[in-house]
């Protein structure tokens, strides 16, 4: 075996597994099956390890808290203008 430390040894698999959820969240982008939730897993392992998958995994973050709260105004602002008003 070529790991000298158990910490070698999770730190490998960890890398593995966040790849491997990393491109079958891809994969599952053009197939049914939850791809983003695949992806965000993926990088979330991943950003244990490495600095970019941490700097990306933020950066959708921000912008899916971006998207929410566009979506979320504008169906507030659709509610109140399709009121009837007294």
């Amino acid at each position: 075996m070529f790991f000298k430390t158990v910490q070698q040894a999770k730190r490998f698999f960890i890398i593995l597994i966040g790849f491997t959820l990393l491109l079958l969240g891809v994969l599952m982008l053009v197939t049914p099956g939850p791809g983003w939730a695949a992806i965000f897993g993926g990088l979330a392992l991943l950003a244990a390890e490495f600095v970019w998958a941490r700097r990306l995994l933020n950066h959708l973050k921000a912008q899916g808290v971006k998207i929410r709260d566009a979506v979320f105004n504008a169906n507030k602002e659709k509610n109140a203008s399709a009121e009837p008003r007294p």
